[in-house]
């Protein structure tokens, strides 16, 4: 039996889904893509498809610790 489409697993995403996970426009997630300043991607078939625990990592890698921020965890 062939697989719909939305039966992908959650923790792979196809383009759109994984730009509304990170709260980015599509073409936006395919330019940083290009560029190589987006977060990791599988390449099956040439097809693109994010992880959900790669972009987690990229959204994690992208916090930035202020000085307010650090003397309220301290």
């Amino acid at each position: 039996m062939t697989r719909a489409p939305t039966d992908l697993p959650t923790s792979r995403l196809k383009g759109q889904d994984a730009a509304t996970y990170l709260g980015l426009s599509h073409s936006t997630l395919e330019k940083m893509r290009h560029t190589g300043r987006g977060p990791r991607y599988l390449k099956v078939g040439g097809r693109v498809f994010y992880r959900q625990s790669d972009l987690d990592a990229y959204l994690e890698a992208a916090v930035v610790e202020t000085t307010d921020s650090r003397t309220r965890a301290g």
